[in-house]
C-alpha cells in the first residue's frame, strides 16, 4: 500500500469536468484507490464517491493506493488533483 497527502489545486479552473476526469484517471490503473479527507473514504473509481466528497480548492487529502501499479497511481492522482 502507497499513501501520499496532497492539498488540492483549483481543479475546477483546469479542467473542465474535474469530477469525471478524476475518475477517468483512476480507472486507468488496476489498483484499489482510495480518497481520505476529513474522515471520509471513498473509492475514487465511482462518480458518485467522487461527486460526494466535493473535490475543493485547499482540501487535504490523503490518496492511498493498494496493486501491482500503486506507485503510478498514486503519481497520476497527485498531478490531477495538484494541477501539474
Amino acid at each position: 500500500m502507497s499513501k501520499k497527502e496532497v492539498v488540492i489545486s483549483n481543479v475546477a479552473e483546469e479542467h473542465s469536468n474535474p469530477v469525471a476526469e478524476l475518475v477517468q484517471v483512476a480507472c486507468r490503473f488496476d489498483s484499489e484507490i482510495i480518497l481520505e479527507s476529513n474522515n471520509r473514504r471513498i473509492n475514487a473509481k465511482s462518480i458518485m464517491g467522487i461527486m460526494a466528497f466535493n473535490p475543493s480548492k485547499g482540501m487535504t487529502v490523503n490518496i492511498e493506493a493498494t496493486g501491482s501499479d500503486e506507485e503510478e497511481a498514486i503519481v497520476a492522482m497527485e498531478k490531477f488533483l495538484v494541477c501539474e
